[in-house]
């Protein structure tokens, strides 16, 4: 088995004492201190993420639009230039390969940013799909690093180290949206999407200048509670906002309308995208299991594996779950029967033997203040 890679801030995390964990293939930091002030810095003030592990895929030429139509279940015709758009791509069978974020850069050029670990698995299917249409399909993710601000202080932070001239396309660009600027003097593609429940923005950048723009955020952000962060941060922060992760709520043997991203799914489109008609089963039949958030009436935490219970029968599973660092109490994820779906539903999640009480709640389970 061949060693994990390293980003090209690995150097960066190691200097600042990170313990690291395989994640996706790579040698990811997973902590640099506590996990937990990590979190809550990222709630009150910002956190620092290094994201390079993520995929960067090209797909560029006049089919662009028609291809990724035909490509990924959601409509990237309708996505206007400067928008990004959440969706998902599928096999024959409408089990998900990846969820992943696509930029459209220009009438004939989309950025698709697929997840590490899929990455290879999700460029390949592009370049395989996209035989008989006028397009290229190119994998840069070997070449682009991608560094993330998340907090309520990223906009503060950016406004320290881009120009004054840039300053309003920090603060007007709006959620799910890029722009090309240039900070700490490096051109850099910038996004504001992010995946912590936080406002925040996602800086692409080549490889060769990644640790520089990464000491210039750090110093940028010295003043405003910034601090490096995580994997494991990232993990409870994304659970508190409900936010599914491939591996765990995701998967080939998922499909999108159990696990809740039906309204991504685009029927509307013309093209007959990979999946289409599988999907279309699974909408009409309806799914047969539903993704759902369970809080903890107790304080034990139930766990990705654990069994969802109800009078003793199992019900279903737990996806994600841990303790709320920001609620205070423990939540989860889980798929269950549709049957105890509903929220104020009372299941029970067996915890190595012992039933702990938990209810069905609405997702997210965390939503920052406007």
């Amino acid at each position: 088995m061949s060693d994990p890679k390293k980003t090209s801030l690995h150097a960066q995390h190691a200097e600042l004492g990170a313990s690291f964990t395989d994640f996706g293939g790579w040698d990811m930091p997973l902590k640099y201190g506590s996990e937990l002030a990590e979190h809550k810095a990222v709630r009150a003030t910002a956190g620092l993420f290094d994201l390079s592990h993520m995929g960067e895929v090209w797909v560029e030429g006049p089919d662009a639009a028609k291809f990724l139509n035909t490509a990924l279940a959601g409509n990237m015709a309708v996505m206007k230039v400067g928008k990004a758009k959440y969706s998902v791509i599928c096999n024959e069978a409408g089990g998900i390969i990846d969820d992943l974020i696509t930029y459209r850069r220009g009438d004939e050029k989309f950025l698709v940013v697929p997840n590490a670990g899929n990455a290879p698995v999700v460029a390949t299917a592009l370049a395989e799909r996209a035989a008989g249409f006028d397009v290229t399909v190119t994998d840069a993710s070997a070449e682009t690093s991608l560094i993330a601000v998340q907090g309520p202080a990223a906009v503060a932070i950016l406004h320290e180290v881009v120009a004054e001239s840039a300053k309003s396309l920090v603060s007007d660009m709006s959620y799910y949206a890029a722009d090309e600027t240039t900070v700490a003097g490096i051109d850099v593609l910038l996004a504001r999407t992010g995946y912590t429940g936080e406002d925040g923005f996602e800086l692409y950048v080549p490889n060769a200048q990644a640790a520089e723009l990464w000491d210039a955020l750090m110093a940028a952000g010295a003043n405003h509670g910034l601090i490096p962060a995580g994997l494991a941060c990232r993990d409870s922060l994304r659970l508190e906002a409900g936010m599914p992760l491939y591996g765990n709520e995701l998967s080939l043997e998922g499909n999108p309308f159990e696990a809740n991203l039906g309204p991504i799914v685009s029927f509307k489109k013309e093209e007959n995208f990979v999946g289409r008609e599988a999907l279309e089963a699974v909408k009409a039949e309806g799914a047969k299991r539903v993704l759902v958030g369970l809080k903890g009436l107790g304080r034990r935490a139930g766990r990705g594996g654990y069994p969802v219970m109800k009078d003793g029968v199992q019900v279903g599973v737990v996806t994600s779950g841990q303790p709320s660092p920001t609620l205070g109490y423990p939540v989860a994820m889980a798929y269950v029967d549709p049957a105890f779906a509903e929220i104020g539903t009372g299941l029970d999640v067996d915890l190595r033997g012992k039933a702990e009480p938990f209810e069905v709640i609405a997702l997210p389970f965390y939503t920052r203040a406007k």
